[in-house]
């Protein structure tokens, strides 16, 4: 099994108590009490959508930010 390694972008905003991190290559968002907790858990979401998504969903997103 070969493994590829990429970049994505994690945006993390302050929304009242809580940051919201967002990946806009995948479209996927998260959050947390604090700025660590944000990126922590929207990386955890992007992995385990990567783990589920079939190969033609994750090339759809990727082409639809690119």
């Amino acid at each position: 099994m070969s493994t590829k390694s990429f970049q994505l972008t994690a945006v993390i905003e302050r929304d009242d108590d809580w940051f919201v991190a967002t990946c806009p290559e995948v479209d996927v968002a998260s959050q947390g009490k604090s700025i660590e907790d944000a990126h922590a858990n929207l990386l955890e979401a992007v992995e385990l959508f990567l783990e589920v998504a079939s190969p033609s969903e994750i090339k759809q997103r990727f082409t639809m930010t690119n």
